[in-house]
């Protein structure tokens, strides 16, 4: 980071943990090294470089006066263990989220359904994200999201995307989207229910009907508006399934499996793969790909374009299969 002659990122990073190590608090042990104030002076003057007013920027970053502590630990001591498929889809899929969805639908059903027509997205994919991110609006974040961002990348690891993010978000707020005091979300920089980090908002945001701020805290319509541009514009195909469940031979290889080993449906019956009931599929010329996540014996999945457009929100197959199922759940 240009201006940075005291501490370059990584030696800034071993200074706070050596520190640490040696019994200081990680709170103290951060502001030990000294040049958080010359970092965030540097921020403020690219943030106003680039047409960020003065008054934004000062009132943004005073929530950020040093290093946030709880931030960086959470940064720092991310579950290291694996959870199977099984383990995950219990964790995430669970009664009370399949509850409030199909609560959350019901109560939103036209607005669900214009949003579906207007963007072109089954109103089974916006649920499943929404969902998941934030538990149909129920759990977003308490961070300040300049605080966190600021935070992530002075504290070095991946500093310059943060350090990216961190001027995104400044620019949002210069915008007059949100107010800074109002801008929260997780710890990782991740805004509102769909949890978009600000790049995504500013690419992808929407305000439903058009025309104002794009309020993803606080408006359902924005919300969903903004799920659904964001799928849309990954190329979602309306009307087809994201996938399905289905039955494997338990002998059919696991390397002949996965998300980039496509086959038509024909080829598949032919290795003995059917639909969950064990019946044969009704059309054979299209093609698809077999998830097995947890080898022989677990659960099996066809999946489908749209499950690939699940996974550019979130690039992992639990997420894809979670969102899939969600979806079917509580639309």
């Amino acid at each position: 980071m240009s201006g940075h002659k005291s501490f370059s990122s990584l030696s800034r990073r071993g200074f706070i943990l050596t520190a640490s190590m040696a019994g200081l608090p990680l709170d103290r042990a951060m502001a030990a090294s000294g040049d958080y104030a010359t970092f965030l002076a540097e921020v403020r003057r690219e943030a106003e470089g680039k047409g960020v007013p003065a008054s934004i920027v000062k009132r943004a970053l005073a929530l950020t006066t040093e290093p946030n502590a709880k931030v960086i630990r959470l940064d720092h001591h991310q579950p290291e263990f694996s959870l199977t498929w099984a383990q995950y889809r219990d964790k995430v899929l669970s009664a009370a989220k399949v509850a409030a969805g199909r609560e959350a639908i019901k109560k939103n059903h036209s607005l669900f359904q214009e949003i579906s027509s207007h963007y072109g997205v089954d109103v089974e994919g916006i649920s499943g994200i929404w969902g998941l991110e934030s538990f149909y609006g129920r759990i977003t974040g308490g961070f300040y999201i300049v605080d966190a961002l600021a935070t992530l990348a002075f504290e070095g690891r991946r500093a310059s995307f943060f350090r990216s993010e961190l001027m995104k978000a400044l620019q949002i707020l210069g915008d007059g989207e949100i107010a800074p005091e109002e801008m929260k979300g997780s710890y990782a920089g991740a805004m509102g229910q769909p949890q978009f980090m600000p790049s995504a908002y500013l690419t992808y945001a929407q305000s439903f009907p058009a025309g104002g701020a794009k309020d993803i805290w606080n408006s359902v319509p924005d919300v969903l508006a903004s799920i659904a541009n964001y799928l849309a514009r990954c190329g979602w195909k309306p009307g087809e399934p994201w996938g399905q469940e289905i039955q494997v031979p338990e002998t059919l290889p696991q390397t002949e499996l996965g998300r980039k080993n496509e086959r038509s449906l024909g080829a598949w019956m032919k290795a003995g793969v059917r639909r969950a009931d064990g019946s044969a599929f009704a059309r054979t010329d299209i093609s698809g790909a077999v998830l097995r996540p947890d080898g022989a014996g677990g659960q099996a999945f066809m999946v489908y374009h749209n499950f690939n457009v699940f996974r550019r929100y979130n690039p992992s197959d639990f997420y894809a299969l979670a969102a899939g199922l969600l979806g079917n759940m509580t639309a």
